[in-house]
This record gives C-alpha cells, sequence and structure tokens, in this order.
C-alpha cells in the first residue's frame, strides 16, 4: 500500500497538469461572482414588482424594470455559459496534457503486470477527470459557497423566513453527507464489478475464433452474462440508495419553498412583510438550495472522478516518468549479458539466475532448451520489457535502461512468439503504427522477410487493412509480418522468438536468408527456438536448464556435447548445417 506522501507524488502530476490553467481558474471564480450576484434579479425584480408597481400602477416604471432585468438575464447567462466552457477546456487541456504520461504509465505497467485493473482503467479514469470538469455538478459545488449569501438576504426581510432557510438548508447538507456516505461503496463496487465484466468481455472477443471452433459460445457467454449480471446488481443497488436520497432532497427543497411561502403569508396577515418580499423570499430559498440538490443528484460523477484520482494517482507513483535522457550515438551491434538475473513481476523466484554471453556484429546466437527453461524470458530482458533484478545488459557498452525506450526500440527488432496486429493497414503495422510510414523502408522490409510477394496478393496489397481481433490472415502470413515489422527501420539487434513455429517450408528458407542478409550487414541476430531448422544460420548456442546457462559455444560443439541426437542431424543436414 502506498503511504500518503507516495500518493501526494501522483496527485502532484495531476495537479501539475492544470498549473497553466490559473488564469482560466480565475475567470471562472470572477465570473461564479457575477453569476450568483446577478441571481439576485429576479427576487429583486418581483419584490419591486408587487411592492412598487402594483402600488404606484406606473408602467412607465414597470418598462424601465422589464428592460433592466432582461438586461441582466441576458448578462447572467452569457456569464454562465462562459464559465462552463471555460471549465471544460481546463479539463480537456488537463487531460491532453495527461494523455501521453497516462498511456505510457499503463503500457509500462502492463508489460510487467497484464492484469493490473489500474494500468488497464488508466484512461478510463483520465477521463472521469475531464467529465468532471465539464460536469454541472462541477458549477453546483462553486455555487454552494454563495449559499449563506442568498439565505442573508432572505434574513433582511424577516428573521423567521431566515432560520427556515437555515433549518431546511443544514437538514439537506445532512442529506448530502449521508449521501456520500451511503453510495460510495455501492458506485465503487459498481465500477470495479463493470470493469471485470469488460475485461472479461474483452478476452473472449480476442479469442473468439478458438470459441467457435470449440463450440463454446453458450458457456463463454453464460460466464460472461454472469461477471454481467453482478455488474447490473451493483449498478441497480448503487442506483436505488442515490435515488432515495435524491428523491428526498427533491420533495424536500419543493415542500420548503412551499413552507417558506406559507410563512410569508402568515408573516403578510401579520402585517410584519410586505406580498413582494414573501415571493421573493421563496424565490431566493429555491435559488439557495438548488446546488445543493444538483449536488446530490449528480454525485455518482463526483464519486467517479475521486475514485479515477486517486487509481491515477497510484499507478503515475509506481511508475515514474521516464528521466531525461542524453541521447547516445547509434549502437553496435554488441550485446552482453552479464550475470543476468530476472524476476518476473510480481514474483518471488527468478526465472534467469546469472546468465552470460557476448553476441557481437555478423553473428548470430541461438537459444536452446526445453519449454519453461526461460528463453521467452530472456528475450523480454534482452528488449528491455522486463528489468534486470541482477546483473547488467549491454548494448555496445551501455546499459539498456540508458537508452530511451522508443529510441531503443528502433534499435533492436522483436518477433515475439504470439505476432499480433494491430488496427490499421499493413504498412502502418509494418512501420510500427508510425503517422507517416515510409514506403520505401516497408517494402524493404517487407522483402527482407520475404512478405512482399505475399502481401501484393491480397486485396489491395500493403493497404489492406487488418484487425486486432480476427481477420484474413493466416498464422504464417502474420507472422511475415510480424517479421518484417522487427526488420523494419534496419535495426542492429534482431530478436527471434520462436520465429518459424507457423511458417511452412518455404517461409523457413525465407527466415534464414532473412537472418544471413543480416549477418552479412554486420547486424547482431538471437534465436530462441525448439526446431533445429531455426538455427542453421546460428554461429554459437546457448543452451537453457532451468533458467540458467548450461552450455554456451559455437554452434557444432555444443551441439556435439550436449545434444544426443547430433549424429542424426548432422546426417538428416549435411555439412551445410542444421535444417
Amino acid at each position: 500500500m502506498m503511504s500518503k506522501g507516495q500518493v501526494s507524488q501522483g496527485l502532484l502530476e495531476i495537479r501539475a497538469a492544470r498549473a497553466d490553467t490559473k488564469g482560466a481558474l480565475a475567470a471562472v471564480i470572477v465570473f461564479s461572482v457575477l453569476v450568483n450576484f446577478l441571481m439576485l434579479t429576479g427576487p429583486l425584480y418581483m419584490l419591486q414588482v408587487y411592492d412598487r408597481v402594483l402600488g404606484s400602477q406606473s408602467e412607465a416604471t414597470l418598462v424601465a424594470l422589464t428592460l433592466l432585468m432582461t438586461f441582466l438575464f441576458v448578462a447572467m447567462g452569457f456569464l454562465d455559459y462562459a464559465r462552463a466552457r471555460i471549465l471544460a477546456r481546463i479539463g480537456a487541456r488537463q487531460q491532453e496534457k495527461l494523455d501521453r504520461r497516462v498511456f505510457s504509465a499503463a503500457v509500462r505497467r502492463l508489460t510487467i503486470a497484464p492484469a493490473d485493473p489500474a494500468a488497464q482503467a488508466a484512461q478510463r479514469d483520465l477521463e472521469s477527470i475531464q467529465r468532471l470538469w465539464s460536469s454541472p455538478v462541477l458549477l453546483a459545488l462553486i455555487d454552494i459557497p454563495w449559499t449563506p449569501m442568498f439565505i442573508g438576504a432572505i434574513f433582511v426581510f424577516h428573521p423567521w423566513m431566515g432560520w427556515l432557510a437555515i433549518l431546511g438548508g443544514a437538514f439537506l447538507i445532512v442529506v448530502t453527507f449521508l449521501n456520500q456516505r451511503a453510495t460510495e461503496a455501492p458506485l465503487l463496487q459498481t465500477n470495479a464489478a463493470a470493469m471485470m465484466a469488460e475485461r472479461y468481455s474483452e478476452n473472449l472477443k480476442s479469442e473468439s475464433e478458438v470459441i467457435a471452433a470449440l463450440g463454446m459460445q453458450g458457456n463463454a457467454f453464460s460466464r460472461w452474462n454472469r461477471f454481467r449480471a453482478i455488474a447490473m446488481g451493483q449498478a441497480i443497488a448503487a442506483s436505488d440508495v442515490g435515488g432515495v436520497y435524491s428523491g428526498i432532497t427533491k420533495t424536500f427543497r419543493m415542500f420548503l419553498q412551499s413552507m417558506m411561502l406559507g410563512l410569508g403569508a402568515w408573516l403578510v396577515l401579520r402585517g410584519e412583510l410586505s406580498a413582494g418580499a414573501m415571493i421573493a423570499g421563496s424565490i431566493l430559498m429555491g435559488r439557495a438550495l438548488a446546488p445543493i440538490e444538483q449536488s446530490i443528484g449528480q454525485w455518482a460523477v463526483v464519486t467517479r472522478a475521486r475514485e479515477g484520482t486517486t487509481r491515477l494517482a497510484d499507478l503515475l507513483t509506481r511508475i515514474p516518468a521516464e528521466p531525461e535522457r542524453t541521447a547516445l550515438p547509434r549502437p553496435r551491434a554488441i550485446l552482453e549479458a552479464q550475470n543476468l538475473t530476472v524476476l518476473p513481476p510480481g514474483e518471488q523466484q527468478a526465472v534467469l539466475r546469472m546468465v552470460n554471453f557476448r553476441v557481437e556484429p555478423g553473428q548470430a546466437l541461438g537459444i536452446i532448451g526445453p519449454s519453461g527453461s526461460g528463453k521467452s524470458s530472456l528475450a523480454r530482458a534482452l528488449t528491455g520489457v522486463w528489468r534486470a533484478a541482477g546483473g547488467k545488459v549491454r548494448l555496445d557498452g551501455a546499459t539498456l535502461d540508458q537508452y530511451d525506450p522508443d529510441t531503443l526500440g528502433s534499435y533492436i527488432g522483436y518477433l515475439p512468439q504470439r505476432v499480433s496486429l494491430f488496427d490499421g493497414t499493413i504498412a502502418e503495422n509494418i512501420a510500427r503504427l508510425s503517422a507517416e510510414p515510409d514506403a520505401a523502408a516497408v517494402v524493404a522490409a517487407a522483402k527482407k522477410a520475404a512478405a512482399h510477394d505475399m502481401i501484393l496478393k491480397l486485396p489491395d496489397g500493403y493497404d489492406t487493412r487488418v484487425a486486432s481481433v480476427g481477420g484474413r490472415l493466416s498464422g504464417g502470413q502474420i507472422q511475415r509480418i510480424g517479421l518484417a515489422r522487427a526488420l523494419y527501420g534496419d535495426p542492429v539487434i534482431l530478436i527471434l522468438d520462436e520465429p518459424n513455429s507457423n511458417l511452412d517450408n518455404e517461409g523457413s528458407m525465407a527466415l534464414n536468408l532473412a537472418i544471413k542478409a543480416m549477418k552479412e550487414a554486420g547486424r547482431a541476430i538471437l534465436i530462441m527456438a525448439h526446431r533445429p531448422a531455426a538455427i542453421q544460420e546460428c554461429d554459437y548456442l546457448l543452451v537453457m536448464e532451468d533458467g540458467t546457462r548450461k552450455a554456451f559455444g559455437p554452434r557444432d560443439q555444443v551441439l556435439r556435447d550436449t545434444v544426443k541426437n547430433h549424429t542424426e542431424i548432422v546426417r538428416s543436414t549435411g555439412p551445410g548445417g542444421v535444417t
């Protein structure tokens, strides 16, 4: 659990995002002062009409008062509209300034903790803060401090009317407090249940092909529906609780206004109050209590914004902003692991322990071992996705954290074990979602991955749109596009995790040709593999077992020393190597 100081660090970032809006906030305060003073227009107009115009029978006075009242109401409407627009733009400005920071923190957190609810809901939490700024409830909260002014104006008419207003306001304040206490937990539970249902739904959609193929649709729907039913039940419970307090507030406010009229009428009959003051007092009562009623009715917006702020502050504290780094020159293809030890996020047991090796330009290193030996974990550590718990990973002498993450990504071409494409065109996917893809570089990368001809056969070629979920492409086609993406931008290091798992013989041959071309260009390649065909172009082998280095050295020597069926492998491939 975060301490108050740590959470405050995240809150400071959120507050700093609106630091340049102090002038706009000052304008809102000034406009609010004017708006609330202009709110007295209605009661004063009513007072003058009843006490002066009707008594004097002067039409000129009525026209003059009406024109003045019209001008003041137009000014009030303009100022009220202006402050609402300013607040909405403050919220939008804050969201715009935090978008990249929150997105980056969420992505970095999800790489190490995919199930973290705070990271998954980060953008929605930021939107909930923005919605509060553009919500009428914020204006109501700004207007609540002016309630004493309206009650004081009622006191001017008669003390008894003022005390009635105070008692009514006190009752509504108590109702507001009780509403907050009663609805906070149900709303939090509702949001949590809704997030769980949404997360499960997205997971099912991403595996729609498996669900359809295995006849799991009915079972999947039933399971999702249970989550959905829980979320809906929580939402109804929260709505019921909030509705009780909202109904009490609305009914009591209307009753109180009628009571104010009744008390005023009694005072008029006693000769202690004029008829105009009776009507004006009732109007002032409604104006004094309106912000409180509106706050109670829309308290859910405030609760969601508070919850979102708390989660965002916690996320931004746990995932600090990336520090500014001195730009380093383009590195040479020298990758070295020095006593590398890696702990998976959230776990206490290391998956890699004291791993050492070095790869130099023009070399290809094959990393082999049984499932669970640490090959994919090593790939994540070498790309900087997982941080080293001990030891170092160095690229041309500099540790990976000395490079800006996006810059480091441009130097390393990574093909994960499971390739996923993003919504967009094939060209955009190869270009790593660049806003302005380099067409020549896209085609060059596709040719290196032997994907060019395959892409040209698609309906729109490189402009064929693909989706992150489902699509027309086969596993082999997706893997080739993923390889082209890894090769885009001419990286100095190429890390391939099971690169031929979905490739046919032609694809495997194309892969080996691409590896050979990279070696000739002075690049370094690391290949995590199960199948012998993937290490045909490897100069060295690293054998992993239980997260440790079992053997490392020239390929044939390592195979001779560690692989029992080395003779059969060599005989099947001939002197040219492994296939």
